[in-house]
């Protein structure tokens, strides 16, 4: 969505927001100067007074408020009444999963892992309730495939994905797909985004759809997406509309402010069934965003794999949602109806503040420590009745008010508490195994809030023999040691480690611009290959050796029939990954060059911006931006000061600098392509790009690493 209309939607949202919400007098006097103090963004979480003599009219006002709200917008909550959707009121957790993740696919034994992200959640978090497969973004863009070939391309295709599906629904898990509105300028689909959207849904069995960049789906997404599956929900990631509520069942609580004293989500006041997902996905210090789903009975978007880049989670706020699941889970229909008292005036600690949620035979109080000192002794103060037992549910164990009705108890610094009382006669089912559960996640209590963190390893590379002599069709490289430039694209997929140059607070500085910084090389005498390998030359090696890679998919598939297209035999060998050029190179006694050594070839000792100089100069590149390639040697003047042809702009050539950190695994590309997807920032960068410009492509299986805009070139070692 264009940025333009973001901020336009956003500011009518506040404009709404603050013409109908009827403050008192004195609380629109204290509430003034917050809501012009507000980001745009983050209105849609309503601050709370810190006078607490205002909170009676705050309350009274909100009440008011939601009646209005319904009034104006002729609420319908029909689609929240649905039985096949009443899967929402016990979603909390929603896990977003980067597909590229090893936890999730195993390419050594080519399958899907689904158990290791389970299992992992269940012992860190308490559980999932949702799985966001993400898909595209940030490898879309880097050759003309769409949204929708990303999910096909996956390992074994939309079958295995539904197999995917079926074993998470078999654990009590929901599903999504995401929807990227953004991409407009790869290949277009025959029939329309929504529609594509809901082949894909019935194809795997989803049962949610992300609404990637958007505050909002059509109401065509609501009629095709019942005609294709019932249940399926739409989540928005940017704050949804109160409009909208009645045809959204989800949506993110995306970097939303809160006052000192815990605010009410917006759209969980108007429709306490609707459930959002509070996220800040660079914030190192989560506590925010769980008072937030704790004091309003709502979810957590759990993200650590962030396009590729690594945010952990700290053992600290691990611990808190996994004490906030297992209460979350078993109370879902409290926590989802409107009997709800936020900011219950009755707390005993300093900076201490409590929900209340209940029913006829049940009181259950959350509560949230906002300070980082932790809290020892009286919590709450309630009117005791003698004939009702009192429970701490952090610690899994009764509690017994003294005769004043005061509860002690301890809140650790930016943790949570939660007192549930029904009567004696009347314990709920199964609630001693709730005690039994929380008693031994208490036992995990951690003041641990240091991130887990994970680095990537270089892959080592082999040398080749020592030659003597530079073969033919090879140019030489000194050798050399010192500083060279690196470029990056700033974007959230990282650079070589996560979480590392210029990022303030975890994310990126100055996001979709470039960033530079050194790196100490050491570049041993190499030879390098004077052109990219052609067509040629690989119909040459497949017909010496015979090679039939592991997985064929996309495997050369710009050759027709096995046979080269005419007139393409000097063009730039594509549709190869990273162990097909390894095969070529290890005939041909050679290897793939490191990163340092491709961009010193490409600059020379000068450094400079382009092969031929620091100046971009027509005639010297192919400068297509729709992907179609050129011959090798079409462009004499562009040659490297080295004698290397064709090292800008006709195909992005792959390096041995491939790197894993466990989770992640990627190659460093260097030096532009053909292709350039247009209409958006998020796309994969393309086209002419500069020698010291580094792309990272996120590696997974061969059919989507396969790409028609990737070749390389190969190396060998020299003798001193």
């Amino acid at each position: 969505m264009d940025i333009h209309k973001k901020h336009v939607i956003i500011s009518c949202t506040l404009l709404f927001l603050g013409i109908i919400f009827p403050f008192t007098i004195s609380a629109q006097k204290s509430f003034k100067n917050s809501f012009q103090d507000l980001d745009p963004i983050q209105a849609p979480l309503i601050p709370a007074p810190s006078d607490t003599t205002q909170w009676k009219h705050f309350k009274k006002s909100l009440l008011k408020w939601r009646e209005q709200i319904h009034e104006k917008v002729n609420y319908n909550a029909s689609l929240y009444d649905r039985e096949d959707f009443q899967w929402i009121r016990s979603s909390f957790n929603c896990c977003f999963l980067m597909m590229y993740d090893q936890r999730f696919y195993d390419r050594n034994n080519n399958c899907y892992t689904i158990d290791k992200i389970l299992v992992e959640g269940q012992k860190r978090f308490g559980g999932y309730d949702i799985v966001v497969l993400w898909h595209a973004y940030p490898r879309i863009g880097l050759d003309p495939r769409n949204q929708f070939d990303f999910y096909r391309d996956m390992p074994g295709g939309l079958n295995a994905l539904k197999e995917v599906a079926n074993k998470l629904h078999e654990k009590g898990v929901k599903v999504y797909i995401n929807y990227n509105p953004w991409d407009t300028g790869t290949r277009r689909e025959s029939i329309g985004d929504i529609d594509a959207l809901a082949m894909v849904i019935k194809a795997i069995g989803a049962d949610g759809i992300f609404l990637d960049t958007m505050d909002r789906g059509s109401e065509e997404f609501r009629q095709k997406l019942d005609m294709s599956r019932k249940g399926v929900v739409l989540e928005s990631e940017l704050a949804l509309p109160v409009e909208d509520i009645s045809r959204h069942h989800m949506s993110w609580a995306q970097w939303f402010y809160d006052s000192p004293v815990p605010g009410i989500l917006r759209n969980k006041w108007i429709e306490p069934r609707h459930m959002q997902h509070g996220i800040s996905r660079w914030t190192e210090d989560k506590s925010k965003e769980l008072q937030t789903a704790w004091m309003n009975g709502s979810g957590i978007m759990i993200w650590e794999n962030v396009f590729g880049q690594w945010v952990g989670w700290s053992p600290r706020d691990s611990y808190i949602l996994k004490t906030m699941y297992g209460i979350q889970h078993y109370f879902s229909e409290m926590f989802t109806s409107d009997q709800w008292e936020p900011l219950v005036n009755n707390t005993l600690a300093t900076d201490v503040y409590a929900s209340l949620w209940y029913d006829d035979n049940c009181q259950l109080w959350t509560l949230v420590n906002r300070s980082y000192i932790q809290k020892d002794g009286p919590l709450l103060q309630i009117t005791l009745n003698k004939d009702w037992a009192y429970y701490d549910l952090v610690k899994g164990e009764e509690v017994f008010p003294d005769k004043s009705g005061v509860i002690e108890g301890q809140i650790i610094p930016r943790g949570i508490g939660c007192i549930v009382a029904f009567p004696k006669d009347k314990t709920p089912k199964d609630f001693d195994k709730l005690l039994s559960s929380q008693s031994l996640i208490a036992q995990e209590k951690t003041y641990n809030t240091k991130s887990v963190q994970i680095k990537a390893s270089l892959k080592p590379v082999s040398p080749t023999k020592l030659y003597k002599s530079i073969p033919q069709d090879m140019v030489e490289i000194d050798n050399y040691e010192g500083e060279i430039p690196v470029v990056f694209n700033c974007r959230e997929i990282g650079y070589y480690q996560s979480l590392e140059h210029d990022f303030i607070n975890r994310g990126p500085a100055v996001p979709h611009q470039k960033i530079t910084f050194s790196r100490h090389i050491k570049v041993n005498h190499v030879a390098i290959d004077a052109t990219p390998v052609t067509n040629a030359q690989y119909k040459e090696f497949l017909e010496a050796t015979g090679y039939k890679p592991r997985f064929p998919e996309n495997f050369l598939k710009h050759w027709k029939n096995g046979e080269i297209p005419v007139g393409s035999e000097q063009h730039p060998v594509v549709y190869v990954d990273l162990d097909d050029a390894r095969a070529y190179a290890k005939w041909a006694g050679k290897r793939l060059p490191r990163e340092e050594e491709w961009q010193l070839a490409a600059a020379g000792k000068e450094m400079y911006k382009y092969p031929w100089g620091n100046n971009i100069q027509a005639g010297h590149c192919n400068e297509h931006t729709n992907g179609i390639t050129t011959p090798v040697k079409a462009y004499p003047l562009g040659r490297a000061t080295c004698g290397a042809w064709d090292m800008c702009s006709n195909t992005w050539e792959m390096t041995e600098s491939e790197y894993n950190d466990g989770r992640n695994r990627f190659c460093i590309l260097k030096g532009g392509s053909s292709y350039k997807a247009e209409g958006s920032d998020w796309y994969f960068d393309g086209g002419i790009q500069t020698t010291d410009f580094a792309a990272k492509q996120l590696l997974l299986y061969p059919g989507i690493d396969r790409c028609s805009t990737v070749g390389f070139r190969c190396v060998i070692d020299l003798k001193k």
